[in-house]
């Protein structure tokens, strides 16, 4: 199988990957608790963990292409870093996000977590489903812009 070319045709992928509704909840919970620790790391130490944050971010955003041409994962373990020098108990947001969004896919889903494959891209598509669901999609499977999206499988 090639390599995915761009984050618009990885989405419908992730989308497939995230199908059932109680996986998708569980990624909101480990999505929820990562933002919810974050900004309590930041409010601990408000310069140095904005400082450290934005940059993560930024490294992220100026080479988000690289996931196009291979495996960005020393990308993604970069920005943790950069986050971690802020403060090292970011690292636990991680793994508390990780571990939820891996139950999802090892217990419910029954699949390999894009971020094994496409780790940056996948990251980006946990955030994006994740807004959606604070904004009220994607909760159950009849969600029509769950289906919409879905439709791009196809």
């Amino acid at each position: 199988m090639s390599r995915i070319s761009s984050f618009q045709e990885f989405w419908p992928f992730y989308l497939s990957e995230h199908q059932q509704a109680k996986s998708r909840f569980v990624h909101f919970i480990g999505t929820t608790g990562f933002v919810l620790y974050l900004l309590y790391l930041i409010s601990l130490s408000p310069v140095v963990m904005s400082a450290s944050v934005t940059v993560a971010l930024l490294s992220g955003y100026t080479l988000f292409k690289v996931e196009a041409k291979s495996n960005a994962f020393w990308l993604l373990f970069s920005m943790i870093a950069m986050m971690a020098w802020g403060n090292i108990h970011v690292l636990y947001g991680v793994v508390f996000a990780y571990f939820w969004a891996w139950v999802g896919h090892f217990m419910i889903e029954h699949n390999k977590p894009a971020s094994f494959t496409y780790p940056l891209w996948s990251l980006t598509g946990d955030f994006r489903m994740w807004i959606f669901m604070l904004r009220g999609h994607f909760w159950t499977q009849d969600c029509p812009r769950f289906k919409e999206e879905a439709k791009l499988l196809k």
